[in-house]
């Protein structure tokens, strides 16, 4: 049974991994609204493929939920079960009035359904470690209380996931999203760090400071999820990617800027580290993610957003704070360890 928790916590961060990195994959692509609705796809459980599923057939089965665009103004959504007749009778659809957007672009609709579906996938091994965790309780009652908390902060994650789509990618709720993303990363490194032996020296200082630099990574993730907004603005009045730049706005000096302090206090962390001997070997990774990090926003600002840089930029950040947090961990004594290695 501790094998199995074992197992299902690693293989749950993997995939909470992997909905960060398909999340920013909608994000480059601009596929947010490539599924109008939510948890359904234009009211299908698989989405369509072709633009003609998604207008109006005459002398066809159509069933409750069901959604198509009616004279390309707005969405339409079937009241319940119904044959169509050979002309639309408008008693049969509801307008889909959360919002406005009613393009269909079958390749941002599949990306976008692809992301839920590996969000929906992440759920499973979530919830069944919470469940094996129940035979822990009385031994390990913080690993019952933090899978359960898990198990909550994924459906909430996954609430407002209904309401970014509801709200038309509202810039706020997008950023919190992420946010909650990055508490359900550190949920799940606490529980995979329960299983974990190491040999560390603990530091105060060196503590302390990994506190100062987690705040700074997430600080710089906020104001990067800001500067997404400003690209997403600007990309909607420019097709040109060189004209996304012509106005450099504030937030972004903010961010450029403070990647030097983050970078700076990364690497007081590897000097303290090295100098004192502590044996944290990941904040090496964290060195090394840094730089990709930082190579990536230079392509991106000096090559006009060549395929894939955001979405490295985004998921490497999001690495970068699960190795701090994984340090922040081995650093900070647990009692009731689960009594085995990795």
């Amino acid at each position: 049974m501790e094998n199995k928790f074992k197992f299902l916590t690693r293989l749950s961060l993997v995939l909470v991994y992997l909905v960060i990195l398909a999340g920013a994959t909608v994000r480059m692509t601009g596929s947010g609204m490539g599924c109008p609705d939510w948890p359904k796809c234009f009211g299908y459980y698989i989405p369509p493929i072709e633009q003609s599923q998604v207008l109006f057939q005459p002398n066809s089965k159509y069933k409750k939920g069901e959604m198509i665009i009616f004279n390309e103004e707005k969405l339409l959504v079937a009241k319940s079960n119904f044959n169509s007749s050979d002309l639309i009778d408008l008693k049969n659809w509801d307008t889909y009035e959360k919002h406005d957007y009613i393009i269909f672009d079958p390749v941002h609709t599949w990306i976008e359904y692809i992301n839920r579906l590996i969000g929906a996938i992440s759920g499973i091994p979530i919830l069944l470690f919470t469940i094996i965790s129940v035979v822990y309780f009385k031994k390990y009652k913080h690993l019952t209380f933090v899978s359960i908390l898990t198990v909550i902060c994924m459906g909430f994650q996954a609430w407002l996931g209904k309401t970014v789509v509801d709200s038309n990618l509202a810039p706020f709720k997008i950023t919190f999203h992420m946010l909650m993303a990055l508490l359900i990363i550190a949920l799940l490194i606490y529980l995979v760090n329960s299983s974990s032996k190491y040999t560390i020296k603990k530091n105060k200082i060196f503590t302390n400071f990994l506190f100062v630099a987690i705040i700074l990574t997430l600080v710089q993730i906020v104001l990067g999820t800001q500067v997404r907004q400003f690209v997403d603005e600007q990309a909607n009045v420019y097709y040109d990617k060189f004209e996304w730049f012509n106005e450099i706005p504030k937030v972004y000096e903010y961010h450029r800027t403070f990647s030097l302090v983050v970078i700076a206090v990364n690497f007081g962390l590897f000097y303290l580290n090295k100098k004192l001997n502590l044996g944290n070997n990941y904040i090496s990774y964290v060195i090394v993610l840094l730089f990709i990090e930082a190579l990536s926003g230079v392509v991106m600002f000096y090559f006009n957003f060549p395929f894939g840089s955001q979405t490295i930029h985004l998921f490497i950040a999001s690495l970068i704070f699960g190795f701090q947090f994984l340090i922040l961990l081995q650093n900070i004594t647990f009692k009731n360890k689960l009594n085995y290695d990795v």
